[in-house]
């Protein structure tokens, strides 16, 4: 079973990670999305966002851009993350996600790293 976080804001994935409205929580077993949770964490601390994922139960965290400070933490939460995601509405990036169809934008992966 899978839990995927997305970072929402006006109904489409947030341009940033820690900027956004809410968190729409997919649960996936296989190809089917068994459950959608929308969660606002208690704080806005970037730092603090790992951790209040894996409380959740977060096993895979996709977003646009992210901090690469706090890129380790996640890796230290055993969250898997998927970065440079085309902006879009959540059940469509989902979808890509489940179909094995989710593309990263090298242009902002190389931003985000500085390779």
């Amino acid at each position: 079973m899978k839990r995927v976080a997305i970072p929402v804001v006006e109904g489409k994935l947030s341009e940033y990670f820690g900027q956004c409205n809410y968190y729409q929580i997919f649960e996936i077993d296989g190809n089917s999305i068994k459950k959608i949770e929308t969660e606002i964490p208690p704080h806005h601390d970037i730092e603090k966002l790992p951790d209040w994922a894996a409380t959740q139960r977060v096993t895979d965290v996709i977003a646009y851009k992210i901090d690469k400070s706090i890129i380790s933490l996640f890796s230290s939460n055993k969250i898997n993350l998927f970065i440079g995601v085309r902006m879009n509405t959540p059940l469509s990036i989902i979808d890509d996600y489940i179909n094995g169809n989710l593309k990263s934008d090298s242009r902002i992966i190389n931003e985000i790293t500085g390779f």
